[in-house]
């Protein structure tokens, strides 16, 4: 077996070893079909107000930027599917913000493996990422074989659905590169009729995110979400999940085993009322170490009362 073969094998059975169920590999290099797609997304305005989203164009697209002399990506998925979901509930939060804020779970467990790849591989530069740097997750999880970007522009496997959260180790070491998946959506649209404030394009695979309800939850600032998108939140305070909910690959999705990311009890039991008269005491107790906390209390307060408003 040669060296290339064996350092990949051994990449990958650590990988799962640390709770990721798939792993894809694929070549550091200049992105320039995704850096003409973003360009374009970006001119007509639909990242909203999300302007860092402008920053740092250069590392988005060149791997090298963020580590110097990379050659590897290797992508992960890290599954956060729950059987616990708040979908008939009156106010709904993502599944993903259920429980711990995953940023710190999974960074961790990536810091370890690059620990022990170390001491196998020897000494090499590298960095871990978790959403928490201008890295474009989905088009490199793409590039390594873990599945296509489908029309509602996530993530799709054909064995794990899209219940999972990305994550990126870049490395200096040349390994082995993986396949591109067949797009698999076909002349399916339930994602697409299914959104409630038409923020996919007609045919899917590109998002308005200044329409997205996750996007207004959470990233938007303004004082009061606006009109005419404020009557159709459908009870979503914080992300949604409704182009998740309804496709077809989805229904392979199965349950986390990690209890750092388990549904919060305080959160679930949170009832219309309480929610309704929801303090910001209340909020710092069911927000705690928890995604919601991005939103800050007067964002999930206004994303209330858009709910509460068309009742």
């Amino acid at each position: 077996m040669s060296k290339l073969k064996q350092q990949t094998q051994f990449v990958k059975e650590i990988v799962l070893q640390h709770g990721f169920p798939i792993v894809g590999i694929s070549k550091a290099e200049f992105m320039e079909e995704e850096a003409r797609q973003l360009t374009a997304w970006l001119k007509q305005g639909a990242h909203g107000e999300m302007n860092w989203m402008e920053n740092h164009f250069d590392k988005r697209v060149d791997p090298s930027r963020l580590v110097p002399g990379a050659k590897s990506v290797i992508s992960l998925i890290y599954n956060y599917y729950s059987d616990v979901n708040m979908q008939e509930a009156d106010f709904k939060v993502a599944m993903y913000a259920l429980g711990k804020d995953y940023h710190n779970v999974i960074r961790k467990k990536l810091k370890t493996l690059v620990r022990e790849m170390q001491e196998s591989i020897g000494n090499f530069s590298g960095r871990v990422f978790v959403d928490s740097a201008p890295v474009m997750e989905r088009d490199w999880a793409k590039r390594g074989g873990l599945g296509w970007i489908g029309k509602n522009t996530l993530l799709l496997n054909p064995k794990k659905g899209s219940y999972f959260f990305l994550a990126e180790i870049i490395i200096d070491v040349e390994l082995e590169y993986d396949e591109v998946m067949q797009d698999h959506c076909g002349t399916c649209t339930r994602c697409i009729d299914a959104c409630p404030t038409d923020a996919l394009a007609e045919n899917g695979y590109w998002l308005d995110a200044s329409k997205c309800i996750s996007y207004l939850t959470i990233e938007y600032r303004g004082k009061t979400i606006p009109k005419p998108l404020d009557s159709k939140m459908e009870g979503w305070i914080f992300g949604c999940d409704i182009c998740q909910q309804v496709c077809p690959w989805n229904r392979f999705a199965v349950p986390h085993s990690d209890q750092r990311l388990a549904p919060n009890p305080d959160l679930l039991d949170m009832q219309k009322n309480d929610w309704i008269e929801l303090t910001e005491e209340i909020f710092d107790t069911i927000s705690q170490g928890s995604p919601l906390k991005r939103a800050k209390f007067d964002g999930i307060r206004r994303n209330i009362l858009a709910n509460k408003s068309v009742d």
